[in-house]
């Protein structure tokens, strides 16, 4: 006996996998995370060494707004840096950046198709991050390129940017037993 693997060895087939999991990273972040920390290095700067003549309230409002917008920007951005995608058997989890928020869950009994798109741009969504268009639905876009869109059960769409999403199409069409079209048969 070879390189056979133990189930061909036997005449049985592998099992099926019985979760997908996905990622999409957008490295263009990191410097928008740079430039808010560079803004809160300001904010600290003149914090400690503020000796400004003009008095103290022009001082503080430069120390805060440097400090504040430094703050959005960075944790704005590291949000977004890469977004991980579960499918399991019955839902699909969307967590973004290192602390894993914000998240969606998505359970597939609300899910009445699924279709890849080969090309989403953020300038589709208005942007990065987590999106919400009337005419579009939502979306977390972390980067320009391939990604998946959900029809679900009340009308809307939920949107995701994640590498090899042609595959995740394919096995969320598997577990909601929807043909190659994406509709539910009988629809």
């Amino acid at each position: 006996m070879t390189d056979l693997p133990e189930s061909a060895r036997h005449g049985s087939s592998p099992a099926p996998p019985t979760e997908w999991n996905g990622r999409a990273t957008n490295r263009v972040q990191w410097l928008l995370a740079l430039a808010g920390a560079g803004c809160v290095a300001l904010g600290i700067e003149l914090a400690v060494d503020g000796a400004w003549t003009s008095g103290i309230a022009p001082l503080l409002m430069s120390v805060v707004g440097c400090l504040a917008a430094g703050l959005l920007i960075l944790f704005g951005t590291l949000a977004f840096v890469h977004v991980a995608v579960k499918v399991d058997g019955d839902s699909l989890e969307v967590r973004c950046g290192h602390a894993g928020l914000p998240r969606r869950r998505i359970l597939l009994s609300h899910v009445t198709g699924a279709d890849f798109v080969p090309r989403i741009n953020p300038r589709q969504w208005g942007g990065w991050g987590y999106r919400w268009r009337p005419e579009q639905g939502t979306a977390v876009v972390v980067r320009k390129g391939e990604g998946m869109v959900l029809r679900l059960g009340d009308g809307r769409t939920f949107t995701v940017t994640v590498d090899d999403a042609e595959a995740a199409v394919r096995f969320i069409r598997q577990r909601l037993h929807l043909p190659a079209s994406g509709k539910r048969p009988g629809d």
